[in-house]
């Protein structure tokens, strides 16, 4: 996650999507962002409801009902162990120009290391890929699928970071603009 926080542009707003304990969203307030973070419970983070930065939304995601952010744009949109594929257009609405998607969540084959194990809450292989195939303007900057054995949870996981440009780009053969490569 942090590997990809220099490609938002600094200051930009940062959507944390179903936020748990603010983690992600911490992260960028340290880095001098505005954070959104939205759960649909929010108490791990009622203690950045007085941050100058944050703002916490208190809001079932699954609940059936509109996207709460129609009109709202952000530099990044940031998910992580989080999986509700009817927000996938919504994610991407929500990112800005120049605006970067960090999605990380649970894929196929968790079932043999952890929860979910329900497939109906696991990616298949390459979906992640498939949710900004097509999109205008979208620049994968990474994917990766496969065991994380390192990680705050371990199991399969599937992750991408992508970077959304919504003005036409300059390059004649209308690919957008390359994004620098970030260090493991």
């Amino acid at each position: 996650m942090a590997r990809f926080a220099p490609l938002v542009r600094p200051g930009g707003g940062v959507l944390d999507v179903a936020c748990g304990g603010g983690r992600h969203a911490r992260m960028f307030l340290e880095r001098g962002h505005s954070a959104t973070l939205i759960d649909r419970d929010v108490g791990a983070v009622l203690d950045l409801a007085g941050h100058p930065l944050a703002e916490v939304m208190e809001f079932d995601l699954e609940q059936g009902s509109t996207w709460p952010l129609p009109d709202r744009t952000f530099a990044a949109v940031v998910v992580v162990n989080y999986l509700h594929r009817p927000l996938f257009p919504y994610l991407i609405q929500a990112l800005a120009d120049g605006g970067v998607l960090i999605y990380d969540t649970f894929a196929r084959g968790n079932e043999r290391f952890n929860r979910p194990r329900n497939p109906d809450h696991l990616l298949k292989a390459g979906e992640l890929l498939d949710a900004v195939r097509g999109v205008v303007g979208v620049h994968v900057v990474a994917y990766e699928h496969g065991i994380a054995v390192d990680a705050s949870c371990p199991g399969v996981k599937q992750r991408i970071c992508a970077v959304i440009s919504r003005t036409p780009t300059p390059r004649p053969d209308g690919e957008p603009e390359p994004q620098p490569l970030q260090p493991r």
